[in-house]
């Protein structure tokens, strides 16, 4: 990998690896989409007549962090801009894709998609205000709204916002409506990821897998690998970029006993030497070289400060590792708090309560 472009997907790989276990879904979801060619095979799952009338090698990223303190502490989200092939048929489209992983079911999902929509056309009105387009030419691209949803809980809450109101049958007429394209990684047929042959459709039979039994793992895993053979050739950046994906996905998701296993299954189908080096190596350096710079850290503000830091810093992480084992994923209020927490005595105390917790309710956060 010697062109620029690789270079910094090296360094985006570097900093996934540094990944808290809690924010593993999210910021893998959002590195997968960052290349336009899995933003296509999403768009193809689920409207494939929509998908061949846009150009996908003219995808623009518009990557912003939605903070709504009424609705949740962060959103993770990503916008883009997408051309039609033909203008007759329109200048071009912006894609919404809301990442969600937590596993509790949200009733308010269409109120928040419609206030994260109205956001991003405010900006659009803002950016011709600036421009000084005369206000009778101010103009709303479309948008497609897509949930991404990775969370273990099966999806039957209507995405409307008529779902989140107490609303007579009279007023049905009054409630803004809109269509919303989702995903639910999990509960989805298999079929519909493999009918369109694309990249993406085969990272997801994988990713449906990340906490099955290992043997289902490894047949999902075996398969993927067979049907990516063909991009070793024809998109070797491509090929390269989703070899990495499933060791993320077996690193961060696979109990430490399978890893070996499946990990070799990957090197044996990566045919990239920086990347095939990468995966052998690149995580456990990463990890002795934080360690390595904790250790310096804490010497500079005195040794028994850092011991006592990287102690507290040790018990957060295992608490997020425990609470993803126990109970599934981590919403990011929890995750935040968490990271706040300095006291190693209350995270003894927690960690104690999740050994035995079922659900986030049965754990005294205060």
């Amino acid at each position: 990998m010697q062109t620029d472009t690789k270079i910094a997907d090296l360094e985006e790989i570097r900093e996934l690896f540094n990944t808290k276990v809690g924010h593993f879904s999210d910021k893998s979801a959002r590195w997968l989409f960052k290349r336009s060619e899995n933003l296509h095979g999403l768009v193809l799952i689920l409207a494939s007549e929509l998908a061949e009338h846009l150009d996908f090698t003219q995808t623009r990223i518009l990557n912003r962090n939605i903070v709504d303190n009424t609705l949740r502490d962060l959103v993770s989200d990503m916008v883009f801009t997408v051309p039609f092939q033909d203008a007759t048929i329109g200048d071009e489209l912006t894609i919404y894709i809301l990442i969600e992983h937590q596993s509790t079911v949200d009733h308010l999902m269409g109120y928040r998609l419609l206030s994260y929509m109205c956001q991003i056309w405010h900006g659009q009105l803002e950016k011709q205000k600036t421009a000084k387009v005369p206000a009778r030419e101010w103009r709303l691209h479309p948008i497609l709204p897509i949930v991404f949803y990775t969370g273990t809980r099966r999806w039957e809450m209507p995405m409307t916002l008529s779902a989140a109101m107490d609303m007579p049958t009279l007023m049905g007429s009054f409630v803004p409506t809109f269509e919303t394209l989702f995903l639910g990684v999990k509960a989805e047929d298999i079929e519909k990821f493999t009918v369109i042959d694309h990249p993406f459709g085969w990272l997801m039979t994988v990713l449906q897998q990340e906490k099955a039994d290992e043997s289902s793992m490894q047949q999902a895993l075996a398969a993927a690998l067979t049907h990516l053979e063909t991009l070793a050739s024809e998109n070797p950046e491509l090929h390269s970029h989703a070899m990495l994906y499933l060791h993320f996905l077996v690193f961060f998701r696979r109990p430490e006993v399978e890893q070996a296993r499946l990990k070799q299954l990957i090197q044996n189908h990566t045919y990239d030497k920086e990347v095939e080096n990468f995966i052998m190596t690149g995580a456990e350096a990463l990890i002795q070289k934080s360690k390595a710079e904790g250790i310096v850290q804490g010497e500079k503000r005195g040794e028994k400060r850092g011991e006592k830091r990287g102690e507290i810093q040790a018990k957060r992480e295992f608490l997020l590792k425990l609470l993803d084992l126990r109970i599934g994923d981590v919403p990011d209020t929890v995750i935040q708090k968490i990271s706040r927490m300095r006291s190693r005595t209350r995270l003894d105390s927690l960690l104690e309560q999740v050994a035995i917790a079922h659900t986030l309710d049965d754990i005294e956060w205060q």
